[in-house]
């Protein structure tokens, strides 16, 4: 953003907050642009030792992850977990434990990640949001440098599972 939302003026930056910032100089707007990162959420999908990956359309072929979507207003992470799970793979799923929180400063946004059980493995997902999914057997699932990565990581720790993190650009293929 270069100009003021509020007045249209150039915004230049300043140090406010113990940052810099862009703001508006004039007076009397006082506008800052704070840039607070967006909440999302995610999920490892468990079901029959196997979670699922997937992948958004416009990604690159063999980039997957994990099941993620925004907050909606008035929404709790854990109802919003359930409903992007059942949204972007079709299945139903019960939260099993709160996994935790990690930045991802490329999107500036903020990832509260869960471990759900799914109800059933069949997956039926909307093509205007995912391109491709799979099930991978929880011995075989490799955590990645980026996102929602680390949360599989951690999460692999409270199983005893060490895994070394794959170089995001490494991921899947």
């Amino acid at each position: 953003m270069n100009f003021c939302p509020q007045c249209a003026t150039p915004l230049t930056w300043v140090e406010t907050g113990g940052r810099h910032r862009a703001a508006c100089p004039q007076q009397r707007c006082g506008y800052v642009h704070w840039d607070n990162p967006v909440p999302v959420v995610g999920g490892i999908v468990e079901w029959e030792n196997q979670i699922v990956l997937v992948r958004n359309v416009g990604w690159p072929e063999n980039w997957y992850g994990l099941v993620t979507g925004f907050l909606e207003a008035g929404e709790m992470p854990e109802e919003a977990v359930v409903r992007e799970v059942r949204e972007e793979i079709g299945v139903d799923a019960s939260i099993e434990s709160y996994i935790g929180m990690y930045e991802f400063h490329r999107k500036n946004q903020l990832l509260i990640i869960y471990h759900l059980r799914a109800h059933s493995g069949d997956v039926v997902v909307p093509a205007d949001e995912i391109a491709g999914y799979k099930w991978v057997p929880i011995e075989k699932v490799q955590p990645w440098t980026a996102g929602t990565g680390r949360a599989l990581r951690d999460w692999l720790r409270t199983r005893g599972i060490e895994r070394e993190m794959l170089d995001f650009s490494e991921v899947n293929n």
